[in-house]
């Protein structure tokens, strides 16, 4: 227990320093902010801090640092560093930066920040990269909650309510649909705060059932610094992958703009983008510390948690919930997990719209427009609902973190445009590019039916002796192109 403690100081202590840091090096001053000057009442709409940091909160948390970090404690206790360290020093400078950046430029999505920074060329695929990514994250987090619904209702024992998947896909597909559609201030400005404070007790219900319970030990770092995943997955880059929300995930880049827009004063975005993703690694910290001190291993392996993952999403979540809290706890956490990915899918879809709308130039002041987006949108979300979900949840993964790295490499180009320290982001953005490449052709779902073989029992043998160097190079040929880019172009006092 004593690492996760130590871990979970840390996240704190960094938000405090080197948030501050983060924060101090952007330089956010008193200029007009979009929500004041363009206000519409639709998308740009001034709103508090506290509503906006939990806004924020909800906009990125999903299933990814609940689910994805359960899925991380695989591993074993060393999930704890990434998640720590990841949040510290990538995910929250990611989140800062896409909000801030975004502000800075009047709201824009993150595909139109990116071609201000990058280039048409990166705008352009990065148009297409962030509807797609949207639309398999409004998706997953439309296909999950209807699980989940499903397995409260099963599990509780309700008589009388409908209990098929189905059934509940169309009926948060309708909710996406309103959501998306209406301004953000009449559904998602006022419950959403509501949600979050669900979303922090349910957390919080979690961490103490695990720490009260003799039960349940938390396994310390120093003695299980190995990797304990039963498949023998390796530790990178795998489990930086499959974490992702739990410690940096591009999806955030696509929800800061929502913030970016409702921001009264740019001294706000330490807390909204910084602090919102340190909550989330908070998050992720107890649930990774709830799959890897709740359930059996077996010689060294987290065997009992494979069994309890292979059950599906729902359920897994739901038997935390059950052996942390029982009783009133369950509806409570259940509540929060659902509400959570809900959350997510409904501004995913929302900033789909927005990314469409910034891209053809549409006014989304007038409603028939909006409904022209909305519309298809939801369309397509509902026939990929209906496809294997855990493909599109690894086509997801894989994306989610390659969309960070472009947004990171961002934020470095405008840093060295603004003559400050742009190793902040650099440092970050070369890490995940070395994760992104290594993952691309070690995956599955990518390159590694084809470089990956089989022992005799059927085992994956992955190729890690090609993929690690290759990886390596990506991520050194793309800081140089950076370096040698910057020396191209002379630095600037742009925005």
């Amino acid at each position: 227990m004593i690492s996760f403690l130590i871990c979970l100081a840390l996240l704190v202590i960094g938000y405090l320093t080197y948030g501050k840091v983060v924060d101090n090096t952007f330089g956010p001053d008193d200029r007009e902010t979009p929500a004041i000057r363009i206000n519409d009442g639709v998308d740009y709409v001034v709103m508090p801090q506290w509503k906006l940091f939990l806004v924020q909160l909800l906009n990125i948390a999903g299933l990814g640092p609940i689910f994805g970090a359960m899925q991380g404690a695989l591993w074993g206790p060393v999930v704890f560093l990434w998640i720590t360290f990841g949040t510290i020093f990538a995910g929250g400078v990611h989140d800062y930066f896409s909000g801030m950046l975004s502000e800075r430029n009047d709201g824009a999505s993150i595909s139109e920040v990116c071609g201000i920074y990058l280039g048409n060329g990166m705008k352009n695929v990065m148009r297409v990269f962030s509807v797609v990514l949207l639309v398999m994250v409004g998706t997953v987090f439309a296909v999950g909650p209807a699980g989940l619904i499903v397995t409260l209702f099963q599990n509780g024992g309700f008589s009388g309510i409908v209990t098929n998947t189905e059934f509940w896909l169309w009926i948060v597909l309708a909710y996406y649909f309103i959501a998306t559609f209406l301004s953000i201030d009449k559904i998602i400005g006022k419950i959403y705060p509501v949600f979050g404070i669900c979303l922090i007790i349910m957390a919080v219900g979690v961490g103490f059932g695990i720490m009260t319970n003799p039960a349940y030990e938390i396994p310390e770092l120093w003695t299980h610094f190995y990797n304990m995943e039963p498949t023998g997955k390796p530790v990178w880059s795998f489990m930086f992958i499959t974490v992702a929300c739990g410690a940096i995930s591009g999806f955030h880049a696509t929800q800061s703009p929502l913030m970016a827009r409702c921001m009264k004063s740019e001294r706000q975005g330490h807390m909204v983008f910084y602090g919102a993703m340190v909550c989330e690694g908070v998050i992720a910290l107890i649930w990774a510390a709830a799959g890897c001190s709740i359930y059996e291993v077996t010689n060294g392996l987290n065997t009992g948690l494979q069994a309890v993952l292979a059950n599906g999403q729902s359920a897994a979540i739901y038997d935390v919930c059950s052996k942390t809290m029982g009783g009133v706890g369950v509806a409570l956490a259940m509540l929060g997990v659902i509400a959570c990915p809900i959350t997510s899918g409904d501004t995913a879809f929302r900033s789909a719209r927005l990314t469409l709308a910034d891209w053809f130039k549409i006014d989304q002041e007038d409603f028939k427009k909006r409904l022209a987006l909305c519309v298809p949108l939801l369309l397509v979300g509902a026939f990929v609902g209906h496809l294997d979900y855990s493909i599109v949840w690894r086509y997801f993964s894989w994306t989610n973190q390659t969309l960070a790295m472009i947004v990171l490499w961002t934020a470095s180009m405008y840093l060295y445009q603004q003559k400050k320290n742009y190793w902040i982001t650099a440092v970050p953005a070369t890490f995940m590019s070395a994760v992104s490449a290594t993952y691309f052709l070690l995956g599955d779902e990518c390159l590694g039916q084809l470089i990956n073989s089989k022992d005799a029992s059927g085992a994956t043998i992955y190729n890690t002796a090609v993929a690690y160097p290759v990886g390596i190079l990506f991520a050194v040929l793309l800081l140089g192109i950076f370096i040698y880019a910057t020396r191209k172009q002379p630095a600037s006092n742009k925005k």
